[in-house]
């Protein structure tokens, strides 16, 4: 195990990042405000803010027992009185482990499907009753009937189960494929919004094995796409500050393609780390003898 010398430092460091990160948000929870894109991953997501905050120097780093973690659950002193993350840890979280290693691996493996236009969040309020638009205090640009018209005039292709499952009954038959959740490892592909998103998901999951740096990187890939993901989507979030693309015009079109593969891009350098933290968390849970 390595010693972190400078742990007060990076976790002094950690703290003032994601407090600038989540100011609003919390300033907007204790006014009992709600933000259709900022506050998302954190109604999406169950990683809470106070955990997200909360600094991690990854599995196999040692911190001095006057560090705070002491007091920490999923910690564990040494023989010396040192700090580390519990090693039972690793067996707890071995099948996340291995699932996450799979499916990470395979989408590292496949081209990008870029073009899907972000059309789920069209077919989410497609043709959809009273009472089911998700954020229906915001107007659609197209009115109602002009939203179900994109939605007609597209082939929608969505691979992602997380977004497909949110589609009206209506909508689910213009999708060309059926996504489920025992078909994620094999429909998954780096071009997805979500995937990328996810890669905040599957690193908070599991923390804090993983290194806190790399769940908040991931953290701020994800809130930057689901920006496009509403800028993209059927409302009018003029109000507050978003232009939107118009997915429904060739203009649009090559904006949302262009913005896609350059999330692709920012995603797979986060991919490989976090691919590399689940490689050497096998390794060790390999050599780390049962308790």
């Amino acid at each position: 195990m390595s010693v972190a010398w400078n742990w007060q430092e990076l976790m002094s460091a950690h703290e003032q990042r994601v407090d600038e990160l989540l100011a609003g948000h919390l300033q907007r929870r204790t006014a009992g405000q709600a933000h259709p894109v900022e506050d998302f991953l954190f109604t999406y997501y169950s990683y809470r803010p106070s955990q997200l905050r909360r600094w991690h120097p990854g599995f196999g780093v040692v911190l001095p027992s006057q560090a705070p973690h002491a007091a920490w659950a999923r910690y564990a002193y040494d023989a010396t009185g040192r700090v580390h993350v519990d090693p039972d840890l690793l067996t707890r979280k071995q099948s996340t482990i291995e699932f996450v290693r799979t499916l990470q691996e395979r989408i590292a493996t496949r081209p990008p499907h870029l073009g899907c236009l972000g059309l789920h969040e069209w077919a989410m309020v497609y043709r959809a009753g009273s009472g089911q638009v998700r954020h229906a205090e915001y107007p659609l640009r197209l009115g109602t009937a002009g939203t179900d018209e994109v939605v007609d005039a597209h082939r929608v292709s969505c691979t992602h189960y997380d977004a497909f499952r949110f589609f009206t009954e209506d909508a689910r038959p213009h999708n060309t494929l059926e996504p489920t959740r025992a078909r994620q490892v094999e429909l998954d592909q780096p071009g997805c919004l979500h995937v990328g998103m996810d890669l905040y998901k599957w690193s908070s999951k599991l923390s804090p094995l993983v290194p806190s740096e790399l769940v908040v990187d991931c953290f701020v890939l994800a809130r930057d796409i689901r920006t496009l993901d509403m800028r993209a989507s059927p409302y009018d979030l003029s109000s507050l500050g978003y232009p939107p693309v118009r997915i429904e015009t060739p203009e649009g079109k090559a904006e949302y393609i262009a913005a896609q593969r350059a999330f692709t891009e920012r995603a797979a350098p986060l991919r490989e780390r976090l691919l590399a933290h689940i490689r050497d968390l096998t390794a060790r849970g390999r050599s780390t003898p049962a308790r």
